[in-house]
């Protein structure tokens, strides 16, 4: 029997076994596995379970880990001289709330027919439950048609992704010489904004911090103080404004060094790509974009890196007016990072710039809300072709390299700790709702999906 027999034969196995493999997903999203809630600590575990048992019947050395938080599920397939390939997804989901605004209780999924096909509906379904259940799907179809497993697998599904993964990295470090292999498959991305399949291939990366500005001991009277005291909020605002110029560059000293300008074979790509930043804006009520002069949209967004303010609070917002000079001023800003910049030496540019505007009798504190590198995966690995052309063959669409404007920890955590590049390929959709209400997933996405990961997995025996 040859390669492409099998395949077939496996594609065949997948299309016939749709029906049953949409009802486990939807036995799987009945669980309300909310990892930042504690009320659901019991309900996260139950899905750890629930994925350990199916592992098990597939033929995978499967184990629940405990950590200081929420479980870690490891399973593994049997040793062979295959391509060690590591697969990771997680299996919490986010909160509802507001509970008002779905249409159905979101624990209580089901198939429905929409203007704009069939869609499973349910906290999760697309991220990350229905995503991760490509990978099991297609592991199914495969040991069905061979009579075994891929050789080399290990699967690596958290419990804590939606609650920031705290429990992550020393798991990582504690367990790397198991977990370690040649390649990371992550499918918590998404397809092209068009619908074409994609294979993520850099992220930025992240640096989040506050600063919390103090003068007065006290609110103050404008009219008998103002002019003459210090006034939080404005200082604040004179320091955040100027950390950009009139060309849009970040002004911090040192911010670009590591980044690297787009190659040329990358430029092209994006540029075929054919995106609209006015329609892509204008799905917000924008229309016009802005950021750094002389930068493509997708460069702005994939490429470059970013300071923005996420939010800025002080003095009296309240009904009415009161003329007062606030005690106190805060903002949280977050920076994107690009290339090899080190989130440290942003973060400390980022302080020295709001000290360097601070009177002397004022003071600053700093709070930090996480960071981490950019990440770039190699390309030239072969895998890299083999899976492009993988998902060119299912979609019947030219597969894309792009990139992602936010940030996924765990790649980076697979860079530095195990040493190991990520394929991120993902199926959502834009219009999928995730961490909204009326969470959805497509069925294509879900069928299409598992058949994809069938057909790269061929490709890398």
């Amino acid at each position: 029997m040859t390669d492409q027999t099998r395949l077939d034969e496996i594609l065949a196995q997948l299309d016939a076994g749709q029906d049953a493999a949409q009802a486990r997903l939807l036995d799987f999203l009945r669980i309300p596995s909310i990892s930042t809630d504690p009320a659901h600590r019991g309900d996260v575990r139950d899905a750890a379970q629930w994925l350990c048992k199916e592992l098990e019947s597939l033929g995978f050395e499967a184990k629940i880990h405990d950590t200081p938080g929420h479980p870690m599920v490891v399973a593994r397939s049997a040793p062979g001289d295959a391509r060690p390939l590591l697969f990771y997804g997680h299996y919490d989901v986010q909160p509802v709330d507001p509970l008002e605004l779905w249409d159905r209780p979101p624990f209580e999924p089901e198939i429905q027919a929409t203007d704009n096909g069939v869609v499973i509906r349910g906290r999760g379904a697309s991220d990350d439950k229905g995503q991760l259940m490509t990978f099991v799907e297609a592991f199914r179809a495969w040991k069905a048609v061979h009579g075994s497993l891929p050789s080399d697998l290990v699967l690596l599904f958290e419990g804590e992704e939606e609650s920031g993964s705290p429990s992550l990295r020393p798991f990582l470090h504690d367990h790397a010489g198991d977990l370690r292999a040649s390649l990371a498959m992550i499918c918590d991305t998404g397809m092209y904004a068009d619908g074409r399949p994609a294979i993520t291939t850099q992220l930025r990366g992240l640096v989040g911090e506050e600063a919390i500005i103090r003068a007065a001991d006290r609110d103050l009277h404008s009219g008998s103080f103002g002019g003459l005291a210090a006034n939080p909020v404005m200082i604040l605002a004179q320091a955040l404004g100027a950390l950009k110029d009139a060309d849009g560059r970040v002004t911090l000293p040192g911010f670009y060094d590591g980044v690297e300008d787009l190659g040329d074979a990358l430029a092209r790509d994006w540029q075929a790509l054919g995106f609209d930043a006015a329609e892509f804006l204008g799905q917000v009520g924008l229309s016009e974009p802005i950021g750094e002069k002389g930068r493509t949209p997708l460069e702005m967004v994939w490429n470059r890196p970013t300071a923005e303010i996420n939010g800025i609070a002080g003095g009296y917002a309240g009904e009415g007016f009161k003329t007062v000079l606030p005690a106190e001023a805060r903002a949280k800003v977050s920076f994107r990072l690009t290339g090899t910049q080190d989130p440290q030496k942003i973060r400390d540019a980022f302080r020295a710039h709001i000290r360097g505007f601070l009177p002397r009798d004022c003071s600053v504190e700093f709070h930090e809300h996480g960071g981490g590198t950019a990440s770039v995966m190699d390309t030239s690995d072969p895998a890299f072709t083999a899976a492009k052309q993988a998902l060119t063959e299912e979609w019947g669409r030219e597969a894309a390299y792009i990139g992602a404007g936010g940030s996924i920890p765990i790649a980076g955590d697979f860079k530095e700790i195990l040493d190991m590049d990520s394929m991120l390929i993902g199926f959502g959709r834009d219009d999928d709702r995730i961490h909204s209400p009326n969470e959805k997933y497509d069925v294509q996405s879900f069928t299409k999906g598992a058949r994809s990961w069938a057909r790269i997995l061929a490709s890398l025996r």
